[in-house]
């Protein structure tokens, strides 16, 4: 087939989906008959922009395979590999990522963190965390990425895992914080976030979802210029993406209140962060940090679904009423 016309380029699409036409059809907000006519091959009008937009939206292809130059092995390309053009490998020493970082990220930024707690606020809070020496150069690059990051007007949206914040207030392993420094970058934290409306924190479950991948790779998505990046398991490189689809679907993931996984907003997750500071503080357990979320806020049943078995039998029920989001 030379897929030179919307009809032959629509089929094909639909026969890679895998999708009962009926699917097919309530994913393009299409009748059935209609649908069954295009595969059938019944009708000769085409589908409208309105359906052509929507299937490039679903399955994240380029608006240009709808185009009449692409068209037969050119089509296909276009709908099975991701186009060069749109992803960018960025190798470079801690250096020259900082500066990326920056760069990308200079006025506002909405990431999905690996860790908690980001990078920078741990080196703000805490002096050497790792052994490695620095050059002169990359530390003077670090305080301005600090002072960036600590200043009232600047714009950020984090997630981070319920997981990874229990397991920086509470693990015994992997564990390289003492006490005062997990105190002092949760008071950091708190004075950071609270009652500032450039500044929002959301704590997401990730076992409400197979969403585990998130807590391993630091993920950055700036919806205005239509990229993201994130980085890969080899430590000098990074995966920018400028696939519009695909930047405006994660963005609207994290930002949706019915499509983002159950989480904390971000108001009660300021009031969760002084919670777990004071459990620090008085030397209390997560047992004990759990019951006074859970008696405190609306949020007990996310923290409950991260506790372990056992632990979840020494604890109190989620009380009555809870929020996921």
């Amino acid at each position: 087939m030379n897929y030179k016309n919307s009809i032959e380029k629509f089929i094909e699409i639909f026969k890679r989906s895998n999708l009962s036409i009926s699917k097919f059809a309530s994913m393009i907000n299409k009748d059935r008959r209609t649908v069954t006519s295009w595969i059938d091959n019944i009708t000769d009008v085409e589908p409208n922009k309105e359906i052509k937009d929507k299937i490039c939206q679903l399955f994240r292809y380029p608006d240009y395979i709808w185009e009449d130059g692409c068209n037969g092995e050119e089509f296909l390309k276009s709908i099975t590999q991701i186009p060069q053009k749109e992803v960018r490998i960025i190798d470079e020493d801690y250096h020259g990522r900082l500066k990326y970082i920056m760069e990308m990220e200079k006025n506002r930024r909405f990431v999905i963190q690996a860790q908690f707690p980001g990078p920078m606020y741990r080196d703000s809070a805490v002096q050497k965390v790792y052994k490695s020496t620095t050059s002169p150069d990359i530390e003077e690059l670090k305080q301005a990425r600090i002072d960036q990051m600590l200043r009232y007007d600047y714009d950020t949206t984090e997630w981070y895992s319920i997981k990874s914040i229990l397991s920086f207030c509470f693990a015994s392993i992997g564990n390289f914080y003492t006490k005062e420094e997990k105190i002092k970058i949760l008071e950091l934290i708190y004075e950071l976030f609270n009652n500032n409306y450039n500044k929002k924190l959301f704590l997401f479950d990730s076992f409400s979802r197979k969403i585990y991948g998130m807590e391993t790779t630091y993920i950055s998505i700036n919806v205005k210029q239509k990229i993201l990046f994130f980085k890969s398991p080899i430590e000098s490189v990074f995966i920018e993406i400028r696939n519009k689809s695909l930047v405006e679907r994660m963005h609207k993931y994290y930002s949706s209140p019915i499509e983002a996984p159950s989480h904390v907003n971000f108001l009660e997750s300021v009031k969760i962060i002084k919670i777990l500071q004071d459990a620090l503080k008085y030397g209390n357990d997560i047992k004990q940090a759990y019951e006074a979320i859970n008696r405190e806020t609306n949020y007990g049943e996310l923290f409950y679904n991260n506790l372990s078995i056992d632990l979840q039998k020494e604890v109190s029920s989620p009380k009555a009423g809870q929020k996921r989001n």
